[in-house]
């Protein structure tokens, strides 16, 4: 996503970040919102759905490297 990430999600934890995003998917499944406020919706979920990729992502660098500091330890 090119999109910049609204400053309020960017400052969620994960897990805040997630808590959100499966608030979001329930409401869109649900139904009974107008489809302006459903687009407004969606927006935010994919903006969530990023912030959360970029916490896994950055996670997973930080295995690798300590990954790879304890190979070079070894």
């Amino acid at each position: 996503m090119n999109t910049p990430i609204p400053q309020d999600i960017t400052a969620l934890t994960y897990e805040q970040a997630r808590e959100e995003l499966i608030n979001v998917v329930n409401q869109l499944e649900t139904g009974g919102v107008a489809l302006e406020a459903s687009l407004a919706l969606w927006e935010r979920g994919e903006a969530l759905a990023a912030h959360c990729e970029n916490w896994l992502n950055g996670v997973s660098q930080r295995l690798d490297a300590a990954r790879g500091a304890q190979d070079e330890a070894q």
